[in-house]
């Protein structure tokens, strides 16, 4: 057997007798011990450096498995949501039948891209609209366009880029053109909306000129600004009309059943249809008096929908689908924190990040959806 060379350098000058000692016999364990002491240190040392694992990305924590948390604006007397990408969203996972729940986030969260709605399922977040569909039909095969010819596919991408793109900022234009009216026109209270003491009137004249100045700037930028009212109005009735005869006599656009394009439709029609009659608007007009097959699309897909239509918009309850528990005490309004926390949502889906709840309570419009 080969030996390990020894070390016959003295460790201490003084004393050379230890350099003359005779190395240890080698009886077969002296190779053994070693690499077992080695390993013993490895795995000490991998315990200590290995790495805590990572805390969940999500503000739900204590999530239930495949349920999706759904966070989003408030309700309105008049409308499930303001906001028609949060209203788009919810009414999805209605008509596909997912299980999910209203998050009550005190309007604390967007998504880490800084938008309204997003979800959370799993532990993961999944963000925007078009995204929160595309993902969630392919996780629980819930596609609402399973039966559409190619054809009927081409269709629906073009009408609902025509409406996300061109129709939503038409609403957008009036919403910062005329703020006062979309407070009168939702019935919204933005002392209770922002759960602040502070008098309505006060809060009516800073969200009347907030809104008004920084919705104008981005209907300029994205371009529909800068033509005059009649122009823009314009605009939207042709975009009605186009959804129109496309719909034709049918109770849907493709046929007996509800697709993304009527979901896509029913909630930006929505934000037309459902303002309140005292309210002046005339592409709500235009829908009832040139265009009644869209108020038929809108009636449609909110008795589907929405069998609780009338509770939510009376208790403002994010979560009215939900079984209440028998023992729900003084709680009334479950879940409607987050909803009287947030105006009335009046811009395209790209929001700001989180924000300091005083900052939000001083100038209300920064919590629209953007």
């Amino acid at each position: 057997m080969t030996s390990e060379p020894i070390n016959t350098t003295p460790e201490n000058p003084e004393k050379p007798k230890e350099v003359k000692d005779d190395p240890p016999v080698d009886n077969g364990q002296t190779k053994e011990e070693a690499p077992a002491t080695e390993e013993k240190a490895e795995k000490a040392e991998e315990k200590k450096t290995e790495p805590a694992p990572p805390k969940p990305s999500v503000h739900k924590t204590n999530f239930e498995k495949d349920v999706v948390y759904l966070y989003q604006f408030s309700r309105t007397p008049l409308l499930p949501s303001t906001s028609p990408y949060c209203l788009k969203v919810e009414t999805w996972l209605r008509l596909v039948g997912i299980k999910y729940q209203n998050v009550d986030h005190k309007a604390k969260f967007r998504s880490k891209k800084g938008q309204l709605p997003f979800v959370e399922l799993n532990g993961e977040e999944i963000a925007d609209s078009a995204f929160i569909i595309k993902d969630l039909s392919e996780k629980f095969n819930k596609d609402l366009d399973a039966a559409l010819t190619s054809e009927q596919r081409v269709v629906t991408h073009a009408m609902v880029s025509m409406i996300e793109n061109h129709l939503s900022w038409v609403v957008m234009w009036w919403r910062a053109k005329y703020p006062d009216s979309v407070l009168k026109g939702y019935q919204v209270n933005l002392q209770n909306a922002l759960n602040t003491r502070v008098p309505n009137p006060i809060l009516n004249f800073c969200y009347k000129l907030t809104s008004g100045r920084k919705g104008m700037k981005k209907a300029r930028a994205h371009g529909i600004g800068v033509h005059s009212q009649e122009e823009i109005i314009e605009f939207g009735k042709n975009d009605l009309r186009v959804l129109s005869d496309l719909l034709a006599e049918k109770p849907f656009f493709f046929g007996d059943e509800p697709t993304l394009l009527d979901v896509v439709a029913f909630a930006n029609l929505a934000q037309l249809h459902f303002i309140d009659k005292e309210v002046a608007h005339p592409l709500r007009d235009a829908m009832i008096e040139s265009f009644p097959n869209l108020v038929g699309l809108v009636t449609r897909v909110k008795e589907r929908a929405f069998n609780d239509w009338d509770d939510i918009c009376r208790t403002l309850d994010l979560n009215a689908h939900l079984p209440k528990p028998k023992d729900q005490g003084k709680e009334t309004k479950e879940g409607t924190g987050a909803a009287e926390k947030q105006p009335p949502s009046d811009e395209p889906e790209k929001g700001k990040g989180d924000e300091k709840e005083k900052e939000q309570e001083k100038e209300p419009e920064d919590k629209e959806e953007k």
